[in-house]
């Protein structure tokens, strides 16, 4: 039983609750991402570029061919185009992760202010004017 019972304190602190919710509304700000990408932002820069569709962007390493016993074999292609959609989702993912961590930052700054030092205890104020007085 005591097993049981340490998963459910580990399990009902709040630090595990928001990373699995972090987690989760990461993964949908990720598909947000890709679709943002793949619907919004290629295609013009396809079209600017020639009415390429980046998805169909590929080397070609092998044809497709039909072999002796009449399997179809598919074409051995390098998808580079899929690459460069994957590679732009990562930098806009990463740069708006960069701003919300950067935003989250400066409002822990203005929350913790400086506090100001304790005034010295009266003694202690005391002892130092009776220094300051024998050195002189």
């Amino acid at each position: 039983m005591g097993v049981i019972k340490e998963f459910k304190e580990f399990a009902s602190k709040g630090s595990v609750v928001d990373l699995a919710v972090g987690i989760i509304i990461g993964g949908a700000f990720g598909k947000i991402i890709s679709s943002l990408v793949s619907d919004i932002l290629m295609p013009p820069i396809g079209y600017i570029i020639g009415g390429l569709n980046f998805t169909d962007l590929k080397f070609t390493l092998l044809d497709g061919y039909v072999n002796n016993v009449g399997k179809t074999i598919p074409a051995v292609t390098i998808n580079i185009g899929n690459f460069i959609q994957t590679f732009i989702d990562f930098i806009i993912i990463a740069f708006a992760l960069f701003l919300i961590i950067k935003g989250m930052n400066k409002m822990k700054r203005k929350q913790e202010k400086p506090a100001t030092p304790a005034e010295p205890p009266k003694s202690e104020v005391l002892l130092t004017e009776i220094r300051d007085l024998l050195k002189k």
